[in-house]
This record gives structure tokens, sequence and C-alpha cells, in this order.
């Protein structure tokens, strides 16, 4: 048995794939969900979404801004403004959208709007790199 996941930005369907497990960063902590497990809706916070695949034991690495996930009946979908699969982020160029993002908050921002932007566009670069070193660092590259 496995689920169905499907994640979806505006942009495009990030994701589209069978998993015998998927790992996922809800707004009160961290959840993994198993075929057949309870119907299950929540609200996501940015972090990193795992799938593992049974039949290979593969897991794919993926990095969102946060968003919403719903589970019925092993179909599985995410719904978030932003998500990179490990193997499409480069990690140099997370790094520098990382320092001018910190550079950024250095500044005094004083429209809590522009802040915000700033911090949630710091904290996506955060977890793109440490997504894409983890996916590097399993396929040995790091």
């Amino acid at each position: 048995m496995e689920i169905k996941v499907k994640i979806i930005t505006p942009e495009k369907v990030v994701y589209k794939g069978k998993a015998y497990q998927i790992t996922l960063p809800v707004s009160d902590g961290q959840i993994t969900i198993l075929p057949n497990h309870r119907s299950y809706i929540a609200s996501l916070k940015a972090g990193e979404v795992l799938t593992k695949n049974k039949e290979n034991k593969e897991i794919e690495y993926l990095a969102i801004t946060g968003g919403f996930v719903e589970f019925h009946k092993n179909n599985l979908i995410i719904l978030s403004d932003a998500a990179e699969r490990a193997e499409e982020i480069n990690v140099e160029e997370a790094e520098k959208a990382r320092k001018r993002a910190e550079d950024l908050m250095q500044r005094k921002i004083t429209d809590e709007k522009e802040y915000a932007k700033v911090a949630a566009a710091l904290e996506m670069e955060l977890i793109k790199i440490r997504v894409a070193k983890k996916y590097l660092k399993k396929k040995g590259v790091i």
C-alpha cells in the first residue's frame, strides 16, 4: 500500500509520486503519515518534507514555505506558496540570497510587512540550504 503524493505551488506541481511514508513540518511540530492513516488536514510551517519509497528506500527531500496538507484515503496533497526539490536547489545561490536577507535584516526596517517579508525569505533560504546539504551529503557529494 502506498500514498499518492502531490505538492503544488501557484506556479507548478513540484512533486507527484508515490510514497510509503511522508514526514511534514506541521504548525505544532512534525508528523509522519503512513498508508491508511486517518484523514488529516493541517497547516504547515516552513521546513522540510521527506518522502520515502518502500521498494528502494529512496528518500526525496523538499523545502517548503508552509501551506496546507490534506490526507484522505491514501491521497496526500500539499498546497504551498513555494516548494523546491533538494536536487533543484543551488546551494551557492541560496547562500547569496541568505546573505542578502541577513543584510536587509541588519537595516532598521520599520515597516512590519517588509520586515515579515524579509524574515520569511531568510527562513526559506536557510531551509533550502539545510535540505540541499542533507541531499548532497546522502549522495556523497559533501
